[in-house]
């Protein structure tokens, strides 16, 4: 898709709790023996931080891509109960309505942690649970005692969070949303018109966001549960991080590194929170040698 219009224009309806969920499916769909991809966002933008990889992605699987409720062209209404449980259950609903029986996926930041909850149902064998073949994680806050919330977040999360909500405007979120890439991979002028038209978009708009961002609480009460499944997961991992994160980066990495039991890691020098848009190069070669490997692993 070669611009944001585009990409809106290309999506699908499906429906969960009554809400309308935006999704994308790129690649081959008639070819049954294509594995399939589900691509999980972030916060605060949505499923067109994934254009970069987009088209070669499709070249080798089925592709996914739904932007979450309170996210980018789905639903965002001022009063609804957000959760990454619940979000868990949005990718439960329009997976299995595509009648897949199996699963890649490739998460970032917001959606590590959805990744992590799905992760936890396979273990579990629950109802409706997604069976996982493999999980490639980006920048995220795989465990909450390393995740370094920005000025902002704080103030979300905070009581002021409906005053923070309702005052964010343009310039203060581009301001704020580039401190997290990379000195050398700076997002222009027009990338950033993009996020805020993401976050802008929809009933609720960047209203909702002290209700998205209790996610960071979620983090710290399901500790055990989402840690637990990355340290017990039935499936490869890889985390493909970038190091200048600011609140990801290389100090997260380590902390997966001593916890994750023969952790795969690869690092991306100088590359910010973001590296799906700021090196998808370096990502795409990254997560195809993942993909090799597990290709390799079943002959």
């Amino acid at each position: 898709m070669s611009t944001l219009a585009d990409w809106q224009a290309q999506a699908r309806l499906a429906r969960h709790r009554g809400q309308a969920v935006a999704y994308w499916q790129g690649g081959n769909w008639s070819d049954s023996t294509l594995p399939a991809l589900l691509l999980i966002h972030g916060f605060p933008t949505a499923s067109w931080d994934w254009h970069r990889l987009w088209p070669s992605l499709g070249r080798r699987f089925r592709v996914l891509a739904v932007d979450l409720l309170g996210f980018g062209f789905s639903a965002k209404p001022r009063r609804y109960d957000y959760s990454i449980t619940d979000q868990a259950d949005v990718l439960q609903t329009v997976a299995t309505t595509l009648a897949v029986p199996r699963w890649h996926l490739l998460a970032h930041d917001y959606g590590d942690t959805v990744a992590q909850e799905l992760l936890a149902r396979d273990q579990e064998r629950a109802g409706g649970a997604l069976a996982l073949d493999s999980v490639c994680l980006l920048n995220g806050g795989l465990f909450p005692e390393t995740h370094r919330a920005t000025p902002v977040q704080k103030l979300l999360h905070s009581p002021l969070g409906p005053v923070v909500g309702r005052l964010m405007n343009e310039a203060r979120f581009k301001r704020s949303f580039a401190r997290v890439f990379g000195a050398h991979t700076q997002p222009s002028a027009d990338e950033l018109q993009d996020y805020w038209a993401l976050v802008a978009a929809g009933e609720g708009g960047a209203g909702i966001a002290h209700l998205l961002i209790r996610y960071i609480g979620e983090r710290r009460r399901q500790r055990a549960r989402w840690v637990g499944a990355l340290s017990q997961a039935p499936c490869p991992v890889r985390l493909i991080c970038g190091a200048s994160d600011p609140v990801s980066g290389a100090h997260m990495a380590r902390r997966y590194q001593a916890l994750i039991p023969n952790s795969d890691v690869v690092l991306l020098p100088e590359i910010g929170h973001y590296p799906q848009c700021e090196a998808p190069d370096q990502v795409l070669a990254a997560f195809a040698a993942f993909q090799d490997g597990l290709d390799r692993g079943r002959r």
